[in-house]
């Protein structure tokens, strides 16, 4: 199953921040805890860890967007066996017909 990576807070009150860098690239293996991108906000910069295994499918935010809402998708991590065709395939079965 696909899993959305979101838009991290540094802090309480932080509500966007900038999409700095990717460190990872779409295809690119993932281990849990493996940093993928950097976010940066005016008072500090971030990591942002892949939160499972599997495999960079798609980056939703590209390196260097600025004022991203927390929460907002910005990548997504495939599992075994999942592509970024699933995902596409996946994305047409869920809409409205």
């Amino acid at each position: 199953m696909a899993i959305n990576i979101l838009m991290p807070a540094l802090s309480p009150t932080m509500e966007e921040g900038k999409l700095a860098k990717w460190l990872k690239k779409e295809g690119d293996s993932v281990k849990s805890g493996d940093v993928i991108a950097e976010i940066e906000t005016d008072k500090a910069t971030m990591e942002v860890e892949a939160v499972d295994e599997g495999t960079l499918a798609r980056i939703l935010v590209p390196g260097g967007t600025e004022n991203v809402k927390v929460n907002t998708p910005i990548a997504v991590i495939t599992g075994e066996g999942e592509s970024a065709a699933d995902l596409a395939k996946d994305a047409g079965a869920a809409a409205p017909t």
